[in-house]
């Protein structure tokens, strides 16, 4: 367990990167929507209180220029390729509103979409920041050996396949490559996602970006600076962007197919009464009342009150999701994907289990404790009573006492543990660290030393030692790391370490596979050992162990391929290509990456787990009342045309009726609002 008594000095990358963050006023979509909708709130109560038209009149007018330009702008050039655009068809919408005398209706309508293209265009600029961010990952300069020798500092942007880079206690690695000379253990979650640091030695491959530990390391650069895995990750995330299949609204397809009709049946609704010698004033106006009754305004508050209810519904409970669209898609998934290390899991290694050997205090009167189960630390009760012995303590106590001053995550981890176990921690003399065997220290006159088994009780082939062994091979084997304690020589005890579920995992898997029909694949950098243990314990039987970012995105697309609609949920730089190339991605928001936050459709604010399957089911339940709220719309459009077409319709008449579908679908739309909503979403997601 390598360890170093004060904390490295930040890379020099590190403390010279500068994030790059494009500011929301900085793009016009947004600055635009905020004109439209600061016009539309001054407008509002003046309209609501009977004010003179031309005071909320203007300020409505304004709101539909600043709102409506570009959507506008925009639909028409897509009508000159012979493409009728949704937004366009939604300032069509906005004017004929105005038309009728709705206008504060029309105002409306202008800044939700203003709004949401606004939202739309924020997302894909962050999403583009964090994508370049990445890449300071990578330190700005590195050291390079020269044949002689002597060592010069070069961007590492200048390293070529050859070169020997040094890598000091503390940096950043500065090029993909092999080790040549050093040992240390390298931190690599950002690549792999393993919670722990990686023992490097001669021959290991080390990848740029990730963080040296206390070691020295000579690494011969293998690949190009535009070829190494982070600058694949970049590419990855941005091609999985770009060729994720384009998102649209269920309605916006039907929309787009009956504003064409609309719009091609109107004329004729005035011509061919025309054409059969009708009054030239009566067939404008049955055309003007048929384009009333028959416009889409129901149509779109049929789609949008449900799912932005569902999206702030969402929002109060810790569930930011990005958009009405991916609100949707989140109740089109049927298959799940998991990352382990900070999803599934805490992220965190914990102490679980304290293993002791022969007692080293009374002789023979030590019990012979490997035959003893293994044991939450921390868990008193059971069979037995009180499982913390004081041979346990002992063990625990002088490890977390000579690993005090280290500043390793197992070293934190053991240190933890017995501070929640009560213990007064003895200082530690003659501290000393060894990269990937461990750490030694004098703890009240006893000898500590704390570290890899293999390492610490290599050659020894007594009793204790061989026994010490064997209970380290059990613990790895059940997904553990193992950590040995030798006092004076002599084995007394092995801490298994392991990172802790969620509370919440085992329940969220479970209404996961309930709400899919499938179990969750669990997707992971981690070793298989420590996968399996996991996956078993929260029911997944699908384990892909040992995974590259790269290998995560093959399997994503792999499901896609075959036709599932794939919700991906981690909370890493590794996780981001998965995220980005899935039909939906969750991130968890309190320890994942910028990347990961950005390029994901939603993010888990406060890492509650049990969410997810409470958001999906809610998302179904915004489907539902879409469904329904077509079917309405549907009917008093329908009657409406109808009537208009077949009889004579008063214009006020039809007015009222388009008004009253209206306003219907948009109050069932916002019953998604009320918490009971949530409290239902989360019964149907549990069963």
């Amino acid at each position: 367990m390598a360890s170093t008594l004060t904390k490295p000095a930040p890379p020099p990358a590190a403390s010279a990167a500068v994030r790059r963050r494009t500011r929301v006023l900085a793009l016009p979509e947004a600055r635009w929507a905020l004109a439209a909708l600061m016009l539309f709130l001054l407008g509002l109560p003046p309209a609501l209180l009977g004010a003179p038209a031309w005071v909320w009149g203007t300020l409505f007018a304004a709101t539909y220029v600043t709102g409506g330009w570009e959507p506008a702008w925009e639909g028409l050039k897509a009508l000159r390729n012979r493409t009728l655009d949704v937004d366009l068809l939604m300032v069509v919408a906005a004017l004929g509103a105005a038309a009728i005398g709705q206008v504060l209706d029309g105002a409306l309508l202008i800044v939700i979409f203003a709004t949401s293209g606004a939202l739309e265009a924020v997302a894909t600029a962050r999403t583009a920041d964090s994508v370049r961010g990445l890449l300071d990952l990578a330190p700005a300069t590195a050291t390079r050996l020269l044949p002689d020798g002597t060592e010069e500092s070069v961007a590492t942007g200048s390293l070529v396949i050859g070169d020997v880079a040094v890598i000091r206690p503390g940096e950043r690695v500065g090029a993909d490559g092999r080790v040549l000379a050093g040992a240390s253990e390298v931190d690599q979650a950002t690549i792999t996602g393993e919670p722990l640091p990686v023992l490097k030695e001669t021959g290991d491959e080390v990848f740029a970006g990730t963080l040296n530990g206390t070691g020295a390391l000579k690494v011969e650069v293998a690949r190009d600076a535009s070829d190494s895995v982070i600058a694949r990750i970049v590419r990855m995330v941005e091609e999985a962007s770009e060729t994720k299949a384009p998102t649209q609204l269920f309605i916006e397809k039907i929309e787009r197919r009956y504003s064409l009709g609309m719009v091609a049946a109107t004329p004729a609704v005035f011509l061919i009464p025309l054409a059969f010698g009708s009054d030239p004033t009566s067939s404008l106006l049955r055309a003007m009342t048929f384009m009333i009754v028959a416009s889409p305004c129901a149509v779109v508050l049929a789609t949008m009150p449900p799912l932005l209810s569902a999206l702030a519904n969402a929002g109060r409970h810790g569930v930011l999701v990005k958009s009405a669209v991916v609100m949707e898609r989140l109740g089109q998934v049927d298959a799940v994907a998991l990352d382990k290390s900070g999803t599934l899991t805490e992220g965190t290694p914990r102490v679980t289990t304290v293993r002791t050997l022969a007692g080293r205090e009374g002789g023979e009167r030590g019990r012979d404790e490997d035959e003893h189960e293994c044991r939450p630390v921390g868990d008193t009760d059971g069979p037995g009573g009180d499982l913390r012995g004081p041979d346990e303590d002992r063990v625990l106590a002088l490890a977390a006492a000579a690993e005090h001053p280290s500043e390793h995550p197992l070293a934190r981890a053991v240190v933890l543990a017995a501070h929640a176990r009560g213990h007064r921690l003895a200082p530690a003399e003659e501290f000393g660290s060894t990269p990937g065997v461990g750490v030694t220290a004098v703890v009240d006159g006893d000898t500590v030393e704390v570290g890899a088994p293999a390492r610490l009780l290599s050659g020894s082939e007594d009793a204790l030692s061989v026994r010490a062994a064997t209970v380290s091979a059990a613990l790895e084997a059940e997904g553990h790391t193992a950590v040995l304690v030798k006092v004076n020589g002599v084995p007394a005890g092995v801490l298994g370490i392991a990172d802790r579920l969620r509370p919440d995992a085992t329940a969220t898997v479970a209404a996961l596979t309930r709400l899919t029909g499938t179990a969750p694949t669990l997707l992971t950098g981690d070793n298989p050992r420590a996968a399996a243990r996991l996956a078993a314990e929260v029911g997944i039987t699908d384990v892909r162990a040992g995974l590259l970012p790269q290998d995560k995105l093959a399997v994503v697309r792999e499901q896609e391929v075959a036709g599932r609609r794939v919700l991906v949920i981690g909370d890493g730089v590794n996780d981001a290509p998965a995220l980005a190339a899935a039909h939906t991605g969750i991130a968890m928001g309190r320890a994942g990456s910028d990347l990961a936050l950005e390029t994901a459709d939603a993010v888990i604010v406060r890492d509650e787990l049990a969410t997810v399957p409470t958001v999906v089911a809610l998302s179904r339940r915004a489907r539902t009342l879409v469904v329904q709220n077509l079917v309405v719309a549907g009917v008093f459009i329908t009657g409406l045309v109808l009537w208009d077409l077949v009889g004579t319709l008063p214009l006020p008449l039809g007015v009222l009726g388009h008004e009253g579908s209206t306003v219907l679908v948009g109050l069932n739309g916002l019953r998604l609002l009320r918490e009971a909503a949530w409290r239902r979403a989360a019964v149907a997601a549990t069963g």
